[in-house]
């Protein structure tokens, strides 16, 4: 059993990786050189892959579903917004499948996190290393 201590601090981890993982898709989504996969369309694989992984480490840290729904809502906001922002910079291009692929990936995410998978944040061997 992981004490309350010990699942603070692990919580506090989890949000800074997830802070640091909602500002890699913001940086992937605007920067003038997009990850090309080498695949037609990829660019939609690399939406549900993103906005799928944000769904799922959230869901790690929240298990009530209203707040899953905000956090859901948060996500596909954010696709919609990004594209939106990608139509002003001139360098990017605006798809509504792209909005579609955000949206998918956060159902995606959601469909399988926890309870239909392990809570990864309570791992026995995710352990802070101990403080000497």
């Amino acid at each position: 059993m992981i004490s309350a201590r010990e699942m603070r601090r692990r919580r506090l981890g989890w949000h800074g990786v997830g802070v640091l993982l909602i500002a890699l898709v913001i940086d992937l989504s605007l920067t003038p050189h997009p990850v090309d996969i080498g695949v037609p369309q990829g660019d939609k694989y690399e939406h549900v892959l993103a906005y799928a992984t944000l769904m799922f480490w959230y869901a790690q840290l929240y298990a009530s579903s209203r707040v899953r729904i905000g956090i859901a809502t948060a996500f596909v906001a954010m696709a919609i917004g990004l594209e939106f922002l990608q139509r002003i910079t001139g360098y990017r291009t605006f798809e509504i499948t792209d909005m579609a692929a955000g949206a998918l990936g956060v159902l995606a995410g959601w469909l399988v996190a926890p309870p239909r998978s392990p809570r990864l944040i309570e791992y026995p061997a995710l352990r802070w290393p101990a403080r000497r």
